[in-house]
């Protein structure tokens, strides 16, 4: 029996046909992974959202107190 060493021929696989897989899905970067990408960006917006506005709050409050000192 010969075996096949493209996974897209599948020679012997002994059970149907196998679903062609892109160049990328085979590096394993397939629709799946950009999912967990943009999960991730999701995730890096929300947080850089949080320290913008802790700083915006720290800016003001520094800026009040600064106002309250100079009257």
């Amino acid at each position: 029996m010969t075996d096949s060493k493209n996974i897209n021929n599948p020679v012997g696989q002994g059970g149907g046909q196998r679903k062609k897989l892109s160049r990328a899905e085979r590096q394993n970067n397939g629709p799946h992974r950009n999912l967990d990408r943009k999960g991730a960006a999701d995730q890096k917006a929300e947080l850089v959202r949080k320290m913008r506005e802790k700083a915006r709050a720290a800016a003001d409050a520094g800026q009040t107190s600064d106002d309250t000192a100079q009257s």
